[in-house]
């Protein structure tokens, strides 16, 4: 008898809404979605402890200003997050920009190059990524433009 999982792979692709790397093992999904609120629900998780204290060492070493190395560890976060997941998963990882970009096009697009070299520094291709953008009027034509550029959007 096939489970539940089972039988759905068969009409459609299981894509994990979750930070949850445990989760990704059990499951196996094709895909997988990560978002803020997972990324940080997986950061209090202590097997991932070394991700957390990677992404400060990193953004310590981006800036020496305070407010800029909360963004940065935040961006480095979520790709370590992310970079574990695709050893995980066949397919490809959403990583979002930030939500507090929603209605600027210009940062949405340089948050989402950002995140793009951060995964491409590490040897993830862009086939591999998608950057998920708000659905304002402003995030629509930042996706315009990435994908002109050869950065798959969602």
């Amino acid at each position: 008898m096939t489970d539940k999982l089972t039988s759905l792979r068969q009409y459609t692709t299981v894509v994990a809404d979750t930070g949850d790397i445990a989760a990704m093992k059990l499951y196996q999904p094709q895909d997988a979605t990560t978002n803020p609120s997972l990324i940080l629900g997986a950061a209090q998780i202590p097997e991932y402890r070394k991700l957390i204290d990677d992404a400060v060492a990193w953004a310590r070493s981006q800036s020496s200003d305070r407010a800029q190395q909360i963004l940065d560890a935040s961006d480095k976060l979520a790709v370590n997050i992310g970079l574990e997941i695709l050893k995980l998963i066949p397919g490809r990882i959403s990583t979002e920009v930030d939500a507090r970009l929603s209605y600027d096009t210009e940062a949405s697009i340089a948050k989402a190059k950002r995140i793009i070299k951060l995964y491409n520094d590490a040897g993830i291709s862009n086939d591999r990524i998608l950057i998920k953008l708000a659905s304002t009027w402003q995030g629509i034509r930042a996706a315009e433009q990435l994908e002109k550029e050869g950065i798959n959007c969602n």
